[in-house]
């Protein structure tokens, strides 16, 4: 495994993370397996996992506590996301900060993650969701602050919205985010335009979420593909994007190496972007475990074969279906 500086806090991540959206759970989780691929992660050096409370209303924060408390001989790195008090995703412009974040909620749920995760401080806590209109509201700065000073959190994070990835740029330039998650992949390199330049200027940690584009850039989607009921991928692939995501997807297999994977190229495609501090792929069973976790010794892609990827830039916008 490889590590990263994740931003300011100067904390040496894996740059392969782990994403538990998958155990909170959902139809399809089991928790025993979910153990197995947590502790197997952490043998192989993956020291990032990222949570949330609305994963499962707490249930994926108490596997990530369990396994905290299970290795506390490793440094393990806990992340966490309070959700919006109104519940809704995404945010959108007409929501205002008490409609989401009003600071007694931050407290409330950051109380709540600490006590599921069974620690009393948490590394990185994020907002779930974020408009950048409430980035000059003091009152969010003024909780996280607090939060900070006493010691249950470490650092604050901003999870962006999918397919705006300058959402949050006034809010970082407050001088109070450490560190920022957004979507980016093969397809979804908007973040490099406006986002990523100013991370880097800022010295704010980058967390790439949604390296598969939802599993389109694992190469095993078809036409027939189907999920359980209740998964909320059956919205997002709907016919429309369906059909525009295996039409993009055959295009590139004629890019993939012989001895490689697209799963693993789609990884190694942010590898090779030095503004990611970690990416944190879903991973339920052991085998996924070990193939995700492999792309960090591969290391990042031939600068050329990158070159080749750029072109297939897809450019979103948010939808209906989209979130």
């Amino acid at each position: 495994m490889r590590y990263r500086t994740f931003g300011r806090t100067n904390w040496q991540v894996s740059d392969i993370g782990y994403g538990m959206w998958g155990m909170g759970g959902w139809t399809g989780s089991d928790d025993d397996e979910s153990r197995q691929s947590l502790h197997r992660a952490v043998e192989l050096g993956c020291n990032f996992f990222d949570t949330a409370w609305a994963y499962g209303q707490g249930h994926s924060e108490k596997l990530l506590g369990q396994l905290v408390r299970a290795h506390p001989d490793k440094r393990l790195y806990t992340a966490t996301k309070i959700p919006p008090k109104n519940l809704k995703w995404p945010a959108r412009r007409e929501y205002s900060l008490d409609d989401t974040f009003p600071p007694d909620h931050i407290r409330r749920y950051t109380e709540a993650s600490l006590k599921n995760l069974g620690l009393e401080s948490v590394d990185l806590i994020q907002f779930h969701v974020w408009d950048d209109s409430w980035a000059d509201d003091e009152r969010w700065q003024k909780a996280m602050a607090d939060l900070k000073r006493e010691g249950l959190i470490r650092a604050v994070g901003i999870s962006l919205n999918r397919w705006e990835p300058e959402n949050a740029i006034r809010a970082l330039r407050t001088g109070l985010v450490d560190a920022v998650q957004v979507i980016y992949n093969i397809f979804d390199q908007n973040p490099e335009d406006e986002l990523f330049p100013v991370c880097r200027e800022l010295n704010i940690a980058v967390i790439a979420r949604v390296p598969f584009d939802e599993g389109t850039l694992t190469g095993t989607l078809t036409r027939n593909s189907k999920w359980p009921e209740g998964d909320w991928r059956n919205g997002y692939f709907n016919a429309e994007n369906l059909k525009a995501s295996l039409e993009r997807v055959e295009a590139l297999r004629l890019l993939v190496p012989n001895d490689m994977t697209m799963s693993e190229m789609a990884l190694r495609f942010i590898l090779a972007n030095p503004d990611v501090s970690t990416i944190i792929p879903g991973m339920r069973k052991l085998k996924h475990v070990d193939l995700n976790l492999a792309a960090s010794e591969a290391g990042p892609l031939d600068p050329a074969l990158v070159e080749k990827l750029r072109p297939h830039r897809w450019v979103r916008r948010p939808t209906g279906w989209s979130q």
